[in-house]
């Protein structure tokens, strides 16, 4: 059972990636949509968004260029998919997947035979796309240290500036 339906641009600069499978997800319908949850905030602050964006807005981030997607695709988030997310990303052809937290990239690059990746841009390459790593945007995620910086919205501003 897919969890979101993918929402990707025609020709996306930057593909957001995801883990669903928390409980608290299976409730929810559309994309970061728990409480707390930073992605929209970041997206917009980073420059990515003209404007902060609803949850149930997420369908117009393909307008902005942009896509949004789930590593595992269903609900058992034990069951990494990766050769289904590469089959997508080649289809699709961005130039970044961006993992929106560490946790995500990890088991990315588990299913990948990776070593375990810190923060930002990676030499990594899934499906033709290089590999970002933000920090995790859950409300759960509220460090006062980045990897060396002191709010997760450096790491987006990185990003920005790479794919805009």
């Amino acid at each position: 059972m897919e969890v979101l339906p993918d929402i990707v641009a025609a020709e996306p600069r930057v593909v957001f990636c995801g883990l669903a499978g928390a409980a608290s997800t299976k409730l929810r319908d559309h994309y970061y949509e728990t409480p707390g949850n930073s992605f929209w905030e970041s997206l917009h602050l980073s420059g990515f968004s003209p404007r902060r964006l609803r949850p149930d807005e997420d369908r117009l981030v393909a307008e902005l260029g942009l896509g949004l997607t789930d590593l595992v695709g269903h609900w058992d988030p034990r069951s990494v998919e990766l050769d289904a997310l590469v089959a997508k990303l080649e289809t699709w052809r961005p130039e970044w997947i961006a993992f929106t937290s560490k946790g995500v990239a990890a088991e990315a690059a588990r299913a990948d035979g990776v070593r375990r990746p810190g923060l930002g841009p990676r030499d990594w390459y899934l499906g033709g796309a290089q590999v970002f790593v933000l920090p995790g945007v859950s409300g759960a995620n509220q460090r006062h240290d980045y990897d060396g910086r002191p709010t997760r919205l450096a790491w987006w501003r990185d990003l920005a500036a790479l794919a805009l």
